[in-house]
């Protein structure tokens, strides 16, 4: 078995290392705990009209984020019944995870590097922050990353993705993301 005690993702060696310092100096932090950093990544997969038709599409949803995040992935449900939609209370509708630590910065990684240069005719992520330092994005199709496998893949999903950051500002937000080489489009 192969000992990975000592092993720092990337991302994570690069902010302690520069991102850090630079972010304290652009923004004359005067304490280091005020210093933005990662706090978490959600990443959610609704499969809307699948999920009514058929409920193994939301198993599936959840097996696919669960190759995707390198975690278990939750199976969401509706909370309320909809007659037109044809949904029920307590159906499976989609599938969520929640990463920290050394996934988030490996999912991070792996997000910026392989899966978004993936991605048909792209120009970049338009920059979409809350006003608390929060930053959301989606993609289209999840088969951009290169953990699934495309010819056993029987629905293309949306995927809905939160970086939730301790930045008080946006603009504090936008700097740390720009560190991690996020590529916005402004």
């Amino acid at each position: 078995m192969l000992d990975n005690t000592d092993y720092t993702p990337r991302l994570k060696a690069a902010y302690k290392d520069t991102i850090r310092a630079a972010l304290k100096e652009e923004f004359g932090y005067k304490n280091d705990m005020m210093i933005p950093k990662l706090e978490k990544i959600v990443l959610n997969i609704g499969c809307g009209r699948a999920a009514v038709r058929d409920s193994k599409k939301a198993k599936s949803a959840q097996a696919d984020l669960t190759l995707i995040a390198g975690q278990k992935a939750l199976t969401t449900t509706a909370k309320n019944s909809i007659a037109g939609f044809r949904v029920r209370e307590g159906m499976p509708m989609g599938a969520k995870v929640t990463l920290r630590g050394d996934r988030m910065y490996e999912f991070l990684d792996r997000l910026i590097t392989i899966a978004m240069p993936r991605i048909r005719d792209f120009r970049g992520v338009k920059p979409s922050f809350d006003g608390r330092g929060n930053f959301a994005t989606g993609l289209k199709e999840h088969i951009v990353f290169p953990e699934i496998d495309f010819d056993k893949v029987d629905e293309n999903w949306g995927m809905d993705i939160v970086i939730a950051t301790t930045a008080e500002t946006d603009a504090e937000a936008k700097s740390l993301l720009k560190a991690f080489n996020m590529p916005f489009n402004a």
